[in-house]
């Protein structure tokens, strides 16, 4: 009996870590819990190593050791492959490439409101070099803050926003999205159905940005809701509403997408991560370095921010600062070359 309990114990085992390992072979990467689970591979790697350790303990008793032992392979099975997707994404990166002439950088950090000051903004957008910045949940006054000491350093921004319910008073900082783009990529506006909400993510905004001119790339700032249990369905709908953001053509997708490349397993098109758009970090070494909550180290928290490109882009470098300023995610610099 005991060893039948042993081997339905193990079965089941298999099975569970089969789902978390790769929950898109069961189609689960977006339902509860399993989402969740995936989004933070590092933690779920030291879960095995712990079991694994176990179960060498228990390889001492010896009428246990037959169970021990298949409770360890699946153990080790599984940390060994979590190890294989994190070399292949990238355990973290620490530095940029040099900036040519046609680099564009991209920046993206959700400041979690007024928790990052207006000048460390600016001291990170200077200090990184950065071209086109993403700021979920910074208000309009803090980018033009942001613009006016950018300008002072000699680094002139535009500034583009977004903001849901702005006739609601004092109303939750997540309602808004601010955009800088530097003059040199062109003049841009916010198109009409990202400010008035008709095509948009539903809880918080995302921002649209078209060039005047047609000409250099479409600008998405990204900011999807967190995947809690009663805004499951939300959170898909968010998904499937910026996979459709990029479409075949010229776009760069920042923000916070609340979703790692995992998540978006069924919205990839013709070799993308979300529509045809693929993610410049884990093509650049830092696929599992953790953005979110900046309170874990890197490599125990969730990559949920991306820099996302089409193939008019090949991303040469990225690197997620250590310092995350007060607010809970770290940001992500990312470096893009015209391709071609």
């Amino acid at each position: 009996m005991l060893r039948l309990l042993g081997v339905l114990f193990t079965v089941l085992l298999a099975i569970a870590t089969a789902i978390v390992v790769w929950p898109q072979f069961f189609h689960l990467e977006q339902t509860y819990p399993f989402a969740q689970l995936v989004s933070a591979r590092g933690p779920v790697l030291a879960g095995f190593l712990i079991v694994a350790v176990l179960a060498l303990l228990l390889l001492l008793a010896r009428p246990l050791r037959g169970f021990a032992a298949s409770v360890l392979i699946v153990a080790l099975v599984g940390a060994g492959a979590i190890g294989a997707i994190g070399a292949v994404r990238g355990f973290g990166a620490s530095a940029l490439p040099e900036k040519t002439a046609d680099s564009v950088r991209v920046l993206t950090w959700n400041t979690a409101g007024e928790a990052v000051s207006a000048a460390d903004i600016a001291q990170q957008i200077l200090e990184q070099g950065a071209d086109i910045v993403a700021l979920p949940e910074t208000t309009q006054a803090v980018g033009e803050q942001i613009a006016l000491m950018l300008r002072e350093q000699g680094h002139p921004m535009w500034v583009h926003h977004v903001q849901f319910r702005p006739d609601v008073e004092d109303g939750p900082q997540s309602w808004q999205t601010t955009v800088l783009v530097a003059p040199e990529l062109g003049e841009y506006s916010v198109i009409e159905s990202s400010k008035d909400g008709t095509s948009n993510t539903g809880s918080v905004p995302s921002a649209v940005l078209m060039p005047i001119d047609g000409a250099g790339p479409t600008i998405v700032a990204v900011h999807a809701v967190a995947p809690r249990m009663e805004e499951m369905e939300q959170w898909r709908q968010d998904l499937q509403w910026i996979a459709d953001q990029c479409p075949p053509g010229d776009f760069i997708l920042a923000g916070d997408f609340n979703a790692t490349i995992d998540h978006m397993a069924p919205l990839g098109m013709d070799g993308g991560d979300i529509g045809y758009c693929r993610d410049g970090a884990s093509r650049t070494g830092n696929g599992m370095t953790g953005t979110w909550p900046s309170s874990l180290p890197p490599l125990a928290g969730a990559p949920i921010d991306h820099v996302m490109v089409s193939k008019n882009w090949t991303p040469s470098g990225s690197v997620v600062l250590d310092d995350a300023g007060g607010s809970d995610h770290r940001a992500l610099v990312v470096q893009l070359e015209p391709a071609g």
